[in-house]
C-alpha cells in the first residue's frame, strides 16, 4: 500500500475544513445559527405555489431573479419562518431538483406540495402535515369525460400525471387506461389538454379548481367512486433533512395553525393566483 505524503495530508487537512464549514445549512459563519429559512418549491403549482412580477398578496422575493413567489406554501412557509424568527427565502427549483437540493444543504426545507409517501422518507424527513387533500381529473369542457363520477368511466382515455409523483402512479387504478408518458409540470399538461393531445390529468382538488376557474376551457371532475389512496398520500407536509433539528420546532409552529385557517389561506391562494399561470 502506497504511503500519503505531506502534500497528500494537507490536502486532506484542507477538505476536512471545507466540509466542517458546508456542514449545516443552520449554521452560518462563526457557528451561529443561519437568520433565514431557506425554502426550496417549483413556483409553478398554483395555487399551491406560482410565480408572479410583484409582492402582492404576501409574495416573496424568489431568490436570484427579478421574480416573486406565491400561493398557499408560500403563505405557510412564511409564518415558519416567522415562527422560527428568520427570514424567509424562496428558490425556484424544478420538481426532480428538489430533494437532491435538500440532502446538498442548497436549501433548509422543502415545501411545494409534496406528500410524506414512504419512498420519500426513505432519503428524507417530514414535519406533520399542513394541508390534507383528494385527488380529482382535469379535462376539457365539453368531453365526453367531464360527467365522470367513477375513475372507471375513463376507460379507453389519454391520462397523464406528473412525473415522479403518486399522481401518475395512481392512473394505473384505471381500466382500460391508456397511460400517456408523465410530464415534468402541470404547465405542460395544461397544454396537452387545450390541444386535446391527453383527455385528462390526475390533480388535487385544489389545483383542479384553480385550472377551472382561470380558464374556462378546463373542467374540474371530482369522482364518488375515486382514486384509493393512502394518507401519507393525500398530505402535505414539510420536507427536511433526515435528523434536522427544525423538524420538532416546525411541528409546533403547525399546530399553531388550524384546519380553519388552512382553509382560508387556501381560499385566499385560489382567488389570487394570477391567471397567467394557468393560460398556456
Amino acid at each position: 500500500m502506497k504511503k500519503r505524503g505531506m502534500f497528500g495530508w494537507s490536502i486532506l487537512l484542507v477538505a476536512l475544513v471545507i466540509m466542517t464549514g458546508c456542514g449545516s445549512k443552520d449554521k452560518a459563519a462563526g457557528g451561529k445559527e443561519s437568520e433565514t429559512f431557506t425554502v426550496g418549491m417549483e413556483a409553478g403549482y398554483a395555487p399551491f405555489n406560482w410565480t408572479q412580477s410583484d409582492d402582492a398578496n404576501g409574495g416573496v422575493k424568489i431568490d436570484g431573479t427579478k421574480e416573486y413567489a406565491g400561493g398557499y406554501d408560500v403563505a405557510i412557509a412564511q409564518k415558519v419562518a416567522d415562527g422560527l424568527g428568520k427570514k424567509l427565502v424562496i428558490v425556484k427549483t424544478e420538481w426532480d431538483g428538489l430533494i437532491p437540493a435538500l440532502t446538498s444543504g442548497k436549501i433548509d426545507a422543502v415545501m411545494a406540495g409534496m406528500s410524506p409517501t414512504e419512498e420519500r422518507k426513505k432519503s428524507i424527513d417530514f414535519s406533520d402535515s399542513y394541508y390534507k387533500s383528494n385527488l380529482v381529473m382535469v379535462v376539457k369542457n365539453g368531453s365526453k369525460f367531464q360527467s365522470a363520477t367513477s375513475i372507471q368511466d375513463f376507460e379507453g382515455a389519454k391520462v397523464t400525471g406528473q412525473l415522479n409523483t403518486f399522481h401518475y402512479s395512481v392512473i394505473d387504478q384505471i381500466k382500460g387506461v391508456k397511460k400517456e408518458t408523465a410530464m415534468d409540470n402541470f404547465s405542460a399538461m395544461r397544454v396537452a389538454l387545450q390541444s386535446g393531445v391527453i383527455d385528462g390529468y390526475v390533480s388535487e382538488l385544489p389545483e383542479g379548481i384553480s385550472a377551472q376557474s382561470a380558464n374556462s376551457d378546463f373542467k374540474l371532475v371530482e369522482f364518488k367512486d375515486g382514486f384509493k389512496t393512502s394518507d401519507e398520500d393525500t398530505a402535505i407536509a414539510v420536507g427536511l433533512v433526515q435528523g434536522s433539528p427544525l423538524t420538532a420546532k416546525i411541528n409546533k409552529i403547525l399546530t399553531e395553525i388550524s384546519p380553519e385557517e388552512q382553509a382560508e389561506i387556501m381560499e385566499a391562494a385560489i382567488k389570487n393566483q394570477p391567471a397567467a399561470n394557468l393560460k398556456d
